[in-house]
């Protein structure tokens, strides 16, 4: 590492950022399918100790940004898939598509390293804690993108039990702790750092869980429908019948399950439509509540990306319509205006894009309980989950086939195990081509349909786990304690260098 900051310091300007973007890629291997967590600890380390470095807020700022672009642009590449899907169409927009993405998140490292210069110039206690805060403002400003955060490296591994205290962002603290920890290792305090990697070392092994038990006998058996409609032909008049007798012909196979999922817009054509006739669904269901994605448009002419419940004899039991939407894809910000300058999203064929639903509790599913409805993006905004009552289980259904066959959908997976185990509920995913997957309170995966094949699984549902902490008091714990570090942070190193 020393060698590393060497090598940093003796290049200038450009070179410095290229390096610097270089590093933040290979921290992008935490993120999935890679999982290479200790890279992404060991490149936090030394993004603070080249913070302590930094000559002036702008330098600090610099060098920070180009971390970020290196890791946004390398964690978040799958960001091009949708713009290749009508590549006469949308291809062109693909590498800007990812250079504003790569170059705007990492701006928020760039603010974290200004800030911190200009408080406490060259401190990396001070650059870690405003590197949480824009992580946490990342998630929630601008209708929010938690994607990729720092704290997500640790899903696969026991430190992820930690979200049912404090979310996602007690994580990235602690990604940011651990790489401040390793940092001291170089210098005088390797006692301190080795005892912070020590009680996370030892933390890990208490809250590993417990082998998985068996589910009891009387557990409902729930069906997860993998079509595996790529997003090229899923619209094509040619294919969507094919794909939607492949659902009903595994729907209908075997035992009845006590509850039949499909992926989001699964069948391609709107609900008002088909509405009056569901026979061909209510018959491969055979009397078990079938949950859906459609589209559908309201008396006002307005559309919205929807989530059905069917029950016995084709009947609609509950309707829900996706609330959180994405930006440019489900529809245009500003669209009276920027429709007019012939700005138009991924969603064709809608005008200005869908409509947000209302706000609405949990869902009723016959014989089961009730559920949390997520559709697709709604997945990874962990504090927008909670509403209402607590349910029976959490409830995703997805069309990853616009994030292609590479990180994208692995990383939108990992997203759902986190928000298990958050609220120590189950997870039933359902993704149009994967990974559909049953999730359970701690965020293990008991069984899932690998990326890319259609087929189907029954598997029992696990059963909700005790209240989490995160599920009563959501964020506020981790802002408090996000404050009191600022604060203590901030007065502490106003005498002691770092």
């Amino acid at each position: 590492m020393a060698r590393i900051l060497a090598r940093f310091a003796a290049l200038r300007g450009w070179a410095q950022l290229g390096l610097a973007a270089l590093l933040g890629a290979i921290a992008g291997l935490g993120q999935a399918p890679f999982d290479l967590w200790p890279a992404t600890i060991a490149v936090v380390a030394i993004a603070l100790m080249v913070h302590q470095t930094s000559q002036t807020p702008r330098q600090a700022a610099f060098h920070a940004w180009g971390f970020g672009i290196g890791y946004f642009a390398f964690a978040l590449h799958w960001i091009v898939e949708p713009f290749l899907v009508d590549i006469a169409r949308h291809g062109w927009m693909a590498p800007f598509a990812l250079a504003l993405m790569a170059g705007g998140a990492a701006l928020f490292w760039a603010l974290a390293a200004y800030v911190a210069a200009r408080i406490k110039p060259q401190s990396a206690v001070v650059f870690g804690i405003a590197l949480v805060w824009t992580e946490a403002t990342r998630s929630l400003i601008l209708t929010g993108f938690p994607w990729a955060l720092l704290g997500h490296i640790w899903v696969p591994t026991p430190v992820a039990q930690m979200a049912a205290f404090g979310g996602p962002h007690l994580l990235t603290l602690i990604t940011v702790v651990t790489g401040y920890a390793i940092a001291t290792l170089f210098t005088r305090r390797w006692l301190a750092g080795l005892g912070v990697t020590s009680l996370l070392a030892v933390a890990a092994w208490v809250l590993n869980p417990m082998p998985l038990p068996d589910n009891p006998k009387a557990a409902p058996v729930v069906r997860l429908v993998q079509p595996n409609a790529p997003q090229h032909q899923k619209w094509d008049p040619a294919y969507r019948q094919v794909f939607l007798d492949r659902m009903i012909t595994m729907t209908g196979r075997g035992a009845v399950p006590d509850l039949v999922v499909w992926p989001e817009t699964a069948i391609p054509t709107l609900l008002n439509y088909i509405v009056s006739d569901m026979s061909p669904l209510a018959d491969a269901a055979r009397g078990a509540p079938l949950v859906f994605g459609i589209q559908r448009r309201d008396e006002a002419g307005q559309y919205f990306n929807s989530m059905i419940v069917m029950e016995h004899g084709g009947v609609i039991r509950s309707i829900y319509d996706k609330q959180h939407l994405v930006p440019f894809g489900e529809y245009i910000p500003g669209s009276a205006w920027l429709g007019r300058a012939g700005m138009t999203g991924l969603a064709r064929n809608l005008g200005s894009g869908f409509a947000a639903g209302q706000a609405s509790g949990p869902i009723d599913l016959p014989g089961i309980g009730s559920a949390i409805p997520l559709i697709c993006y709604e997945g990874i905004f962990a504090e927008e989950i909670m509403r209402g009552d607590r349910p029976r289980l959490l409830l995703l259904i997805t069309n990853d086939a616009w994030f292609g066959q590479a990180a994208g959908p692995y990383q939108h997976l990992a997203q759902a195990r986190l928000r298990a185990i958050e609220q120590g509920l189950p997870m039933v995913r359902v993704a149009n081509t994967g990974v559909s997957a049953m999730i359970d309170g701690k965020g293990r995966v008991i069984d899932q349909i690998p990326l890319g094949i259609d087929g189907f699984i029954d598997v029992s549902l696990p059963p909700a786990l005790p209240e989490t902490l995160y599920a009563r008091r959501g964020e506020w714990p981790f802002f408090l304690l996000l404050t009191i570090l600022t604060f203590g942070g901030f007065t502490v190193r106003s005498r002691n260098s770092d």
